[in-house]
């Protein structure tokens, strides 16, 4: 087995690495860092040219980093809400990139392929924010070429360790496969598992689009919380009028004056209100019990035609929202 996947590289070589890297770069689950490691070491053994390798595997990530960057572009937000839908962590991954983003800017892109998860959402995300179409070609260019090269260049160093791990693999290369294939499957399904648990335990804890709207209009109207990030309130600056904009990772500080019987209504813009969900099991566990994500989130109220205005101001950390 080993030694067939060493012969399919040799022979067809260089479209391999493109075709390997381009495929995962577009958001599939197939990793180049192998394929790119064994390109290194047969560069070294004088059967691959290795400037060719490092210019495919660029070609490769260009390719597909500009398509979901010129879909972020033109499509905004509705290209991260397609990622959150295909996401098997839908907040973190979205979330931590306009974190990420709107810390570093432009040269997040150099480190995006070494971090899980920011890979395929940096080109959209970094679109959808306005990077202009120069300075991601240059900044994706240079994380491509620094992704692909520490692959390569290991490869290339250690051609002699990756022939004997290769050699080593001949005889047991299908059940190796068939363990990696086994350990990704049980990832898949603890992810799974662990979104499914979540939403089933706020399962009856929504609040309808309706039944807020009327709330609101009421003597005692709930706290509403916009949980989004700041990078998707930017993408998108329609909000439900007089909420409050939050990081729902600073919600301790946010709510330290908030009284705990009081009815707390949080929503967001990701599918199955993930955001929201995470946001209201976490102020539960600090005793907050009257509390509800929005059910469908910011675009079940536009849906349903409830007027959308700007957020409101929070309010100082000393100051007690009126009851």
């Amino acid at each position: 087995m080993a030694h067939q996947i060493v012969a399919l590289i040799a022979e067809y070589g260089l479209l391999l690495v493109f075709l390997n890297v381009l495929v995962e770069q577009a958001g599939l689950p197939l990793p180049a860092v192998p394929t790119l490691v064994v390109a290194g070491a047969l560069a070294a053994a004088g059967k691959l040219p290795l400037g060719g390798v490092l210019l495919v595997a660029l070609a490769g990530c260009l390719l597909s980093d500009f398509a979901w960057y010129a879909a972020g572009r033109r499509y905004g937000a509705g290209v991260m809400r397609t990622l959150c839908r295909i996401s098997l962590s839908p907040d973190s991954c979205v979330r931590q990139s306009e974190l990420r983003f709107q810390r570093w800017r432009a040269p997040v892109l150099l480190v995006a392929k070494f971090v899980p998860g920011l890979s395929t959402v940096a080109p959209p995300l970094v679109g959808a924010m306005g990077l202009p179409p120069r300075w991601f070609l240059l900044f994706d260019a240079l994380g491509s070429l620094l992704w692909a090269g520490v692959a390569v260049v290991l490869g290339y160093a250690f051609s002699d360790g990756v022939e004997r791990v290769l050699g080593a693999l001949e005889g047991t290369g299908a059940l190796a496969l068939q363990l990696l294939g086994a350990m990704l499957a049980l990832y898949i399904l603890f992810k799974w598992w662990q979104r499914r648990r979540l939403l089933v335990a706020l399962r009856m804890a929504r609040i309808e689009v309706d039944e807020l709207a009327q709330a609101l209009r009421s003597a005692r109207p709930p706290l509403v919380f916009d949980v989004r990030a700041a990078g998707s309130r930017q993408l998108d600056d329609r909000a439900i009028p007089g909420a409050l904009a939050f990081d729902p990772l600073a919600l301790d500080a946010v709510l330290a004056d908030v009284p705990r019987e009081r009815e707390l209504v949080l929503y967001c813009n990701c599918p199955n209100e993930v955001s929201a969900a995470r946001a209201a099991q976490l102020l539960m566990a600090q005793g907050y019990r009257r509390v509800r994500p929005l059910r469908g989130g910011l675009d079940a109220w536009v849906a349903a035609g409830q007027v959308v205005g700007p957020l409101a101001v929070l309010p100082p950390r000393h100051a007690t929202p009126a009851l």
